[in-house]
């Protein structure tokens, strides 16, 4: 196995994939599949194949862990352990920009791909997946941010292609909507009746999702903070203000999926949600009559 000689600092996406080829180098340089890899490393397979393609930043646990599986020499192992230190140190200083990179939103494309299961909640915006090009476009004119016009369009047409995915191809989607996020106005009443009309179809039509409702009378016992999508259980992207950090320890990752399960619990589905989702448009376009 050859490893990253003299490496310095990781440096974006370079280090990131100089990491994913050496691990994978070292796994197949051991003659073991991925299934067997995590077996013994305690990653599940979706994890090792999504490390290896560079979807998801290891940890520097992880990174120890598959070197122990793939017997990796001491030089060697040192080095990949600084470069993934310095990657997460990185990451964690800037985190991963999602506005204005269009990067970004390949990445997020080649990610849904290689996960069975996404589940995504927000708790004032509808979630990507299921927004209408104008609610984006509503999101993208934001003030505070500096996104050219050619950056918007790319990133409504990202997101419509990832949309995409709730009516064909392999990945699952479960979408819990609190009913404060569909009341958070964005652009006008006329453009959040489309939106939620648009929920609405998803609900009855797509094949690929199943969508919850928090009613705003349904007493809570939780409160998330902020927006998150777990992929699988392998990683949480956690979403900021200014950007978007990806986690992928256990510890965190459980947390999360624990979360979301309380969430799916003060849902309504199916014929329920619609009911909601018609209660809240008509009352939109009451308020677009004046």
């Amino acid at each position: 196995m050859t490893g990253p000689k003299n490496t310095p600092a990781g440096r974006g996406p370079e280090g990131r994939d100089r990491l994913a080829r050496a691990l994978r180098e070292a796994r197949r340089h051991i003659g073991i599949s991925g299934v067997r890899a995590g077996a013994q490393a305690g990653m599940s397979q979706s994890k090792i194949s999504k490390i290896e393609r560079s979807l998801l930043l290891p940890s520097v646990d992880d990174v120890a862990a598959l070197c122990r599986v793939y017997e990796v020499p001491e030089n060697e192992r040192a080095e990949l352990l600084t470069l993934a230190e310095s990657l997460r140190e990185e990451a964690s200083a800037r985190v991963i920009m999602a506005r204005g990179v269009s990067r970004f939103h390949q990445k997020m494309t080649r990610l849904t791909a290689a996960t069975s299961v996404i589940r995504t909640f927000h708790p004032v915006m509808i979630s990507g997946v299921l927004q209408t090009r104008a609610y984006t476009r509503c999101i993208f004119e934001d003030p505070r941010d500096k996104v050219s016009e050619e950056e918007t369009e790319a990133s409504i047409e990202a997101r419509q292609e990832r949309r995409q995915g709730l009516f064909q191809g392999a990945t699952q989607h479960r979408l819990i909507v609190p009913e404060g996020a569909l009341r958070w106005q964005a652009g006008s009443p006329e453009v959040m009746v489309e939106q939620i009309e648009d929920i609405a179809r998803v609900v009855t039509q797509a094949p690929n999702a199943v969508v919850g409702v928090i009613p705003w009378t349904r007493p809570a016992h939780v409160f998330p903070g902020h927006g998150f999508n777990i992929y699988d259980e392998d990683a949480v992207m956690v979403g900021t203000e200014t950007a978007t950090a990806t986690l992928t320890g256990t510890a965190d990752i459980s947390i999360y999926v624990e979360l979301f399960g309380e969430l799916e619990k003060l849902a309504d589905f199916g014929d329920e949600a619609v009911v909601h989702l018609e209660r809240i448009a008509a009352e939109y376009r009451q308020l677009a009559r004046g």
